[in-house]
């Protein structure tokens, strides 16, 4: 019988019975960059052990993006298709676009700064991870930017609902619990929520955004303690060029 690869033996180390073999099986996976594992590491995001799940999310983060770029100076980007805080922002985009058509005047001035404010916190992920190449200082503070777009919504939400006398949902409130919920989905979109949105009272719609937008707001602040987390570990573009520069020299190359 032939011997299987690296890859193939962690895979089987990421299904072991004991969550510390777990556990340590996506670290390894994470440090070895072993993309093709990507979507083994996702279910590990839903494990019974908390220590599983923090490793599976920690070696997803160390992963290229599918379809990103990068190498040893210029640092990963592009792929933000696959980041999940795009995919959470892109959702709660759409639904404000929503809310806001049915609910709001179209040539109101709060209108068209609701809509813009969930764009930008959708785009600025995009330009985030354009500029992850070049700058970590310029993808951390576009990503920022995103999750400020996204807390203006929020006061924009809770403004719609307290204007109207319509309370917003407690965390625990059973329909909040619901909506909530639906974040594990699998290939989880809009259509996912339409119904709340287009087809329910204002309440349930501004509700259902909040939360959507919450999820989104969470997510982008754990992209943001993972890129810092990155700088910390491997620096910025120019001492990756040094370091480069200095493994070149020490490995006999030419000047």
């Amino acid at each position: 019988m032939a011997q299987s690869g690296p890859a193939e033996e962690v895979a089987q180390l990421l299904l072991d019975p004991s969550p510390g073999v777990r556990a340590l099986a996506a670290r390894l996976a994470g440090k070895l960059m072993m993309a093709g594992l990507r979507g083994e590491l996702e279910k590990l995001r839903a494990d019974a052990d908390a220590n599983v799940r923090a490793s599976a999310d920690w070696a997803l983060a160390q992963l290229t993006p599918n379809g990103g770029r990068g190498g040893e100076i210029i640092n990963r980007h592009g792929g933000y298709q696959d980041l999940k805080a795009y995919q959470a922002a892109e959702i709660a985009y759409d639904a404000t676009v929503a809310v806001c058509n049915r609910f709001i005047e179209k040539r109101s001035r709060t209108h068209d700064q609701m809509v813009q404010a969930a764009r930008s916190g959708k785009q600025n992920v995009v330009e985030a991870s354009a500029a992850a190449g070049h700058s970590s200082k310029t993808e951390m503070k576009l990503t920022g930017v995103a999750r400020a777009s996204l807390e203006e919504v929020l006061a924009d939400y809770r403004d719609f609902l307290r204007q109207r006398g319509l309370p917003q949902w407690a965390k625990d409130n059973p329909r909040a619990q619901e909506i909530r919920k639906l974040a594990y989905v699998e290939n989880r979109s809009y259509e996912t929520y339409r119904s709340y949105i287009e087809e329910n009272s204002p309440e349930v719609a501004a509700n259902t955004a909040i939360c959507l937008v919450c999820q989104a707001t969470y997510l982008l602040d754990r992209l943001l303690k993972q890129l810092e987390q990155t700088f910390i570990e491997k620096g910025g573009m120019s001492e990756r060029m040094t370091a480069a520069r200095l493994r070149y020299r020490k490995e006999g190359g030419k000047e």
